[in-house]
């Protein structure tokens, strides 16, 4: 796994639930059809709310209209991040779009483990409140061996909560690939 992750954040606020970040209308695509699996990538935080998203005006969408990637590398969200439904295609959107990283507060428990269980984003856990000190379209630094994420126009290092025993299950792409590895279930 790559032990640095450099690029710009987009910055949420608190509360932003799996309908935000992919609404229920944009379920119908297939995620195992690579064609279809990238729509979610297109639709990722297209339910998040104006004021809570981008710029204070809300403008600033995720995906640019009628593209399929994002150029932010980061999420930064408050607290709560991903609650609402238990639906596992929240942080497949939001890897699809092309984001690697996901910072918040603190995470509902579901959003976080499907993060992990899947592969998709790195769920990592700020010590503090960085909604307030991070704006989109800000390049950040993320030190995984260190467990900072440096933030690029202040120089001001957040530390981060470790990864624990989450760590090698995402070094090893998710929960199928780790029990491969690791000899808990036959390999493909």
């Amino acid at each position: 796994m790559q032990t640095r992750i450099q690029g710009k954040a987009y910055v949420l606020g608190d509360d932003i639930d799996t309908d935000q970040i992919i609404p229920a209308e944009y379920l119908s695509y297939n995620p195992s059809d690579s064609e279809e699996r990238k729509y979610f990538g297109m639709y990722a935080m297209a339910g998040v709310p104006r004021g809570q998203s981008g710029l204070p005006d809300g403008t600033l969408r995720f995906v640019p209209e009628g593209e399929f990637k994002t150029e932010y590398t980061f999420v930064i969200g408050g607290r709560n991040f991903g609650c609402g439904s238990s639906r596992e295609h929240a942080p497949l959107a939001i890897a699809e779009a092309g984001a690697r990283v996901v910072v918040a507060e603190f995470y509902a428990r579901i959003f976080f483990r499907n993060c992990v269980n899947g592969g998709y984003l790195l769920p990592c856990e700020s010590t503090e409140r960085l909604i307030e000190h991070i704006q989109t379209g800000d390049e950040c630094d993320l030190d995984i061996e260190a467990g900072t994420l440096t933030h690029q126009p202040s120089g001001r290092v957040f530390k981060l909560k470790p990864l624990g025993d989450v760590q090698p299950i995402i070094e090893a792409g998710g929960v199928f690939e780790y029990a491969r590895g690791s000899g808990m279930i036959a390999g493909k």
